[in-house]
């Protein structure tokens, strides 16, 4: 095997070439997060509670149907529209319910985004306070809104590609508090080490198995 192939089998170096590649979007896409107005965390959040185990379209498709029923204004049960197969959610009877508590409950996490002075510490608090909201969920909102101050979104496809560079041994089936904490410390430390920012690397992941730069 000549250098160049090996070079070019290198995961760290495809790694790099992919940032460098796409490093400019990637960066438009989080200067998009970092200026998201606070009228539209709600539906940041909505869609956040709607992505676990469905898809990224089935859930934005959602949020865009909920919009147009002004479900953050008005209300009202939000079941039918997730059942429907145009944008069918899994879960959809838990997640009306975790939609309908998180609409009632968002002036309180209004004022929690506003006056929690730590992304660690605001996810703490929506982690305890939101129902359907794990960390993954929760830093995810966070990313969305501009927020999360370096914070790790632990999923599928950041897993993979952990332990394909071999961050981590094995992919977890469960995560715990304490599990999550440990892999998004190792994630921290692989990133200062290779010199891309965690915010940069996760959308470089993201990239990397869906083809997209997507929220």
């Amino acid at each position: 095997m000549t250098s160049t192939t090996k070079k070019h089998d290198d995961p760290l170096v495809a790694l790099r070439s992919v940032y460098e590649s796409r490093k400019h979007l990637i960066r438009a896409r989080l200067a998009e997060f970092s200026v998201v107005p606070p009228s539209e965390y709600f539906y940041e959040l909505v869609y956040c509670l709607l992505t676990p185990q469905s898809s990224a379209e089935h859930a934005e498709q959602a949020v865009r149907s909920l919009r147009d029923e002004q479900f953050a204004e008005r209300g009202g049960d939000p079941e039918p529209l997730l059942r429907n197969p145009a944008c069918y959610i899994r879960f959809h009877k838990t997640k009306s319910r975790h939609l309908l508590i998180a609409r009632e409950g968002f002036s309180a996490m209004a004022q929690a985004i506003s006056n929690v002075s730590t992304p660690t510490d605001l996810r703490e608090w929506l982690v305890r306070t939101v129902p359907g909201l794990g960390y993954k969920e929760a830093t995810h909102f966070l990313r969305n809104i501009g927020k999360n101050g370096g914070l790790a979104i632990l999923d599928r496809h950041i897993l993979r590609n952990l332990k394909r560079l071999k961050v981590i041994r094995t992919i977890p089936t469960s995560i715990s508090r304490k599990k999550y904490l440990g892999i998004e410390s190792q994630f921290k430390r692989f990133s200062l080490r290779i010199g891309i920012p965690l915010d940069e690397l996760d959308l470089v992941f993201w990239s990397m198995e869906t083809g997209e730069i997507r929220k």
